[in-house]
């Protein structure tokens, strides 16, 4: 795929979504760290649902430090991976708590030297609350990144580079989103909407099908 097809792919997404953003609900970054590392194997509906009440309660590192591992468990029971995650949170607020001024970091290397963040979460963290160039790649972005043609990569890392690479720079800070919500809804795992694509003539896949 060259330029010019980037460019115009990016083109027609933002002219259908001028401001995308994450859809998980946040009012701070805090907030949105521990939305992120709670979104790991679950919906962002799923985590929406439990946070809406954790965070009428608590939405500080010392608020849920003084929640405990079992407190903070009764509201995010209903998400994957809970008891892990709990534990993760309760460690992560300690770590901010005594490192970080109870702020979150504005840097990869420190994001993820806390439990339960990796370089995906880190780099959602980075680029939605901080609006650095920061590319983090699920398993959505993988697939529409491999599927279209605009990066394609053989694991999350490498396409992770790709993007950054190719992706033209006016549209690098909100790539993220649009790719994910753009294979969230319209570039399906098992039966892409091909004919609801509003990029389906530039793209590599819809081509082959042609072919």
């Amino acid at each position: 795929m060259n330029k010019n097809k980037r460019t115009e792919i990016f083109r027609r997404l933002r002219a259908a979504d001028p401001a995308p953003t994450t859809e998980l609900r946040f009012s701070n970054t805090f907030e949105l760290l521990i939305s992120v590392i709670l979104s790991a194997q679950a919906t962002d509906v799923s985590v929406n649902k439990a946070t809406e009440k954790l965070y009428r309660v608590a939405n500080t590192p010392e608020a849920i430090l003084a929640l405990g591992v079992d407190g903070l468990k009764k509201y995010i029971k209903t998400i994957g991976l809970f008891n892990t995650k709990a534990e993760n949170i309760i460690k992560t607020c300690t770590i901010l708590v005594a490192e970080h001024n109870s702020r979150v970091p504005d840097n990869r290397e420190d994001l993820v030297a806390l439990p339960g963040v990796g370089r995906k979460t880190a780099n959602v963290v980075l680029n939605t609350a901080f609006r650095q160039l920061a590319m983090a790649v699920d398993t959505h972005i993988f697939r529409v990144s491999n599927r279209t043609g605009i990066a394609p990569g053989k694991n999350v890392l490498e396409v992770e580079r790709r993007l950054v690479r190719l992706v033209p720079e006016e549209f690098l800070l909100d790539a993220h989103h649009w790719l994910i919500l753009h294979g969230r809804y319209v570039c399906l795992a098992r039966k892409p909407r091909c004919g609801a694509c509003l990029i389906e003539d530039l793209c590599e896949y819809s081509r082959k099908i042609d072919d």
